[in-house]
């Protein structure tokens, strides 16, 4: 018997432990062109609170009582997919689940070159993919700019934050704890951190962000929304560019963050600091660029070998521990990438 998380009822506004429901199930037979995979690591990440409302969004919401989704890595147990083998690692969106059963064409081999393992799934999987991604596409990084990260002790964010330091750029941290701060400044080298949780609105950030960037910010990689988006966006120079990576802030609102309408952003100012300062403001699904994930391994995993590139992993034992781990992630409560070893 094995065993899986699924979504036993949606939020009404942050996530809780009755929300999900632990469901055992045997082996189910393959049919052609499936594999079943012991999975040995899967992903937890904050978009996956999106996945939990009935909204249109990019991908489908998951379905009452199925099997919460994620990014995981496993070994196949068997295989009726020409090409694999058991015994192969690989990666694929397998779920809050101890064995999955999935499409061949929906899972790939996971690199030799990745070690330890479960690196497919941070520094060296999606999150710092993403942000390799959206910093060298959409934020077009030059020597000599400054930048501004939101979560950025995050795998996506640490990641931006070291590209952005070995490319020459001041960058600029953004956190929800002092411990948080001092891992960005003594783990990830940005130049400065602020914790954002000791100022008590957004012009009292974004004066601190201004002592530290008196001359303007170019960049800004957004994975917070709130009043970091509103303290951040009037520091932008001309010609600036906004990376939207992701807004947790605002997820537990429910409805793409519908629910978040009366949160104190000033809508009307941002636009018109958009407009003025003639901003490039880019969205983006890494999901949209997988075809470039080789390209990004070949270039930053030398870099995580050499130490050129540093990751900090937080790793939950146990498939039950799963929601609780999630619900904390989305306060904050995680250093570094949030595993689940199953």
């Amino acid at each position: 018997m094995f065993k899986r998380i699924v979504l036993a009822n949606r939020p009404t506004g942050d996530a809780t432990q009755e929300n999900f429901a632990v469901e055992t199930f045997e082996s189910p037979e393959l049919n052609d062109g499936q594999v079943s995979v012991r999975v040995s690591h899967f992903s937890l990440d904050p978009y996956m609170r999106g996945r939990m409302d009935e909204v249109r969004s990019y991908a489908p919401p998951v379905q009452l009582g199925h099997t919460m989704e994620a990014g995981a890595i496993g070994v196949i147990e068997e295989s009726r997919f020409p090409g694999l083998i058991k015994g192969q690692l690989v990666y694929g969106r397998l779920g809050w689940t101890q064995l999955s059963v999935i499409d061949g064409q929906q899972v790939q081999l996971v690199p030799e070159s990745i070690q330890p393992n479960s690196l497919a799934l941070g520094v060296l999987g999606m999150p710092g993919f993403t942000g390799w991604w959206g910093l060298l596409q959409y934020g077009l990084p030059r020597e000599g700019e400054t930048i501004v990260i939101g979560a950025v002790t995050g795998p996506v964010g640490s990641m931006v934050a070291q590209l952005a330091k070995l490319r020459g750029l001041r960058v600029i941290g953004i956190a929800g704890s002092d411990q948080k701060c001092d891992l960005a400044l003594n783990q990830f080298g940005v130049d400065h951190c602020l914790n954002h949780r000791s100022y008590s609105d957004s012009l009292e950030l974004e004066n601190a962000i201004k002592e530290y960037a008196p001359d303007g910010i170019d960049i800004y990689f957004e994975n917070v929304g709130g009043k970091l988006l509103e303290a951040v966006v009037p520091c932008i120079r001309e010609h600036g560019r906004i990376v939207v990576c992701g807004m947790i802030s605002w997820y537990n609102s429910g409805g793409l963050g519908a629910g978040a309408q009366t949160d104190s952003l000033n809508v009307p100012r941002l636009w018109r600091t958009i407009l003025v300062h003639k901003l490039s403001v880019k969205g983006f699904i890494i999901s949209d660029h997988w075809s470039h994930y080789e390209e990004f391994v070949a270039d930053v995993a030398p870099l995580v070998a050499t130490n050129a590139i540093k990751y900090l992993e937080d790793v939950v034992e146990g498939i039950e521990r799963a929601p609780n781990a999630f619900i904390g992630l989305l306060r904050g409560d995680n250093l570094g990438k949030l595993l689940v070893k199953v």
